[in-house]
């Protein structure tokens, strides 16, 4: 299997998005970076976004969306990426209470619902975690009484290494755990005192997230800096590097 392709997830840039988004995404494409990662973006038209990413020659690992919008209009969603080459749509963020005992079922059945939409179509759903599914009940993650309760075949796992390791759970093992059902990586480091670092830069054991992630079939290293310390696109450029130099990109 190919190694996973490196991405930059745009949230990482979304300052210099918002002053100049074509000529971020321009420069993005000139750091080296094959492919970008964001959500669905309204301050573009869909065709044009398209013939920016044509003519840079970036490719989308997923688009990331809010569970309102896929209720809202889960085919507008659907047929943005679509129209944009993106074969991933991944739900961004849920609240924590959507993961009470009593209320996760429903959650489960709607992301098995969403899932069975998206490939219809032929696309691939996801879910994107953050640290608080990483709390336990009964002995087991949050996270994982959600991926038991959903089909595998409709829904996958962006794992976010970083916000894993932030509750304290180990990435490596937990991709081996769920080997085969994480296509996605979002790849963050975590400086000494728990913050961001730019990949490469940090504490986080990556050698061992990358062995489990690739045993496990990932497709996208997904880089991302939730607060650069640096010029956000200076941090990009850091990270890929750093990569660089570890083999990975």
């Amino acid at each position: 299997m190919a190694a996973p392709t490196v991405a930059l997830e745009l949230y990482t840039v979304r300052d210099e998005l918002e002053r100049d988004f074509a000529g971020t995404l321009r420069r993005v494409a000139a750091l080296g970076y094959p492919a970008v990662e964001g959500g669905h973006y309204r301050t573009i038209e869909t065709g044009a976004m398209k013939a920016l990413l044509d003519e840079t020659g970036l490719q989308v690992s997923a688009v990331l969306v809010g569970l309102p919008a896929l209720e809202a209009d889960l085919d507008a969603e659907i047929d943005y990426c679509l129209a944009i080459g993106s074969s991933y749509l991944v739900l961004s963020w849920v609240h924590p209470a959507q993961f009470a005992a009593d209320v996760l079922p429903a959650l489960a059945r709607r992301l098995n619902e969403l899932g069975h939409r998206c490939r219809q179509r032929g696309l691939v759903f996801g879910y994107h975690n953050h640290d608080h599914e990483f709390a336990q009940r009964d002995g087991a993650y949050l996270l994982d009484h959600l991926l038991d309760a959903t089909d595998p075949a409709l829904v996958v796992l962006e794992l976010d290494v970083y916000w894993a390791a932030y509750a304290s759970a180990d990435p490596a093992a937990y991709l081996r755990r769920r080997s085969g059902r994480v296509p996605l990586i979002h790849l963050k480091d975590m400086a000494a005192d728990r913050s961001f670092a730019d990949v490469g830069d940090g504490t986080l054991d990556l050698p061992a997230i990358f062995a489990a992630a690739e045993e496990g079939g990932a497709r996208w290293y997904v880089v991302e800096h939730d607060q650069p310390t640096m010029p956000s696109l200076e941090s990009a450029r850091r990270s890929l590097e750093n990569l660089r130099a570890m083999g990975k990109a």
